[in-house]
């Protein structure tokens, strides 16, 4: 009898403390948001733009004439070596643009994630996603071939294309 009882005890426990978590990290608390009743900001499935961070910006982009555009899906670039997927590496990216050129960015994001894209896959066939991945020495050209493909589509409204997110996951 203990036998049946001790697993549904143990099942009941973990989903409280799952439901219990959930309720307490899922909601900002009222002092964040001001009110709890207020509607969001933005809507599902809407473009989200990061806020810039003023401490952050120097020289002319201090000015207020900059916005950033994230990008609202993370790029995955598989790393393919003997011809078998060894790792993937996930990269989130958000385009530093002038101001008032969101809606450029986001008309015609099929074609800079398509931009952005050929410029990974090159980037991890030439094995630029080997090893220490992240020094400043080997992302340098991976910046350098995103900014350059950026403005390819884009042209002169991008200041910079920015990695926010970047990991590798070995298989």
């Amino acid at each position: 009898m203990l036998r049946l009882i001790l697993p549904i005890v143990v099942l009941l426990l973990g989903l409280g403390a799952g439901v219990g978590a959930g309720l307490f990290f899922g909601q900002p608390a009222p002092s964040e948001t001001g009110s709890t009743d207020a509607p969001p900001t933005e809507t599902e499935g809407s473009p989200e733009v990061a806020a810039p961070d003023p401490g952050s910006q120097t020289g002319p982009a201090a000015s207020g004439g900059t916005e950033y555009v994230r990008l609202n899906n993370q790029f995955i670039v598989p790393i393919v070596r003997n011809s078998a997927v060894r790792s993937l590496v996930v990269m989130s990216l958000t385009v530093e643009v002038n101001l008032g050129n969101t809606q450029t960015v986001f008309g015609q994001e099929p074609r800079l994630r398509d931009s952005f894209l050929q410029v990974m896959f090159a980037h991890a066939n030439a094995g630029g996603f080997d090893g220490s991945f992240t020094q400043a020495i080997a992302m340098d050209p991976l910046r350098a071939g995103l900014r350059d493909a950026a403005r390819q589509v884009l042209g002169d409204i991008v200041k910079d294309v920015l990695i926010v997110d970047i990991t590798r996951q070995d298989a």
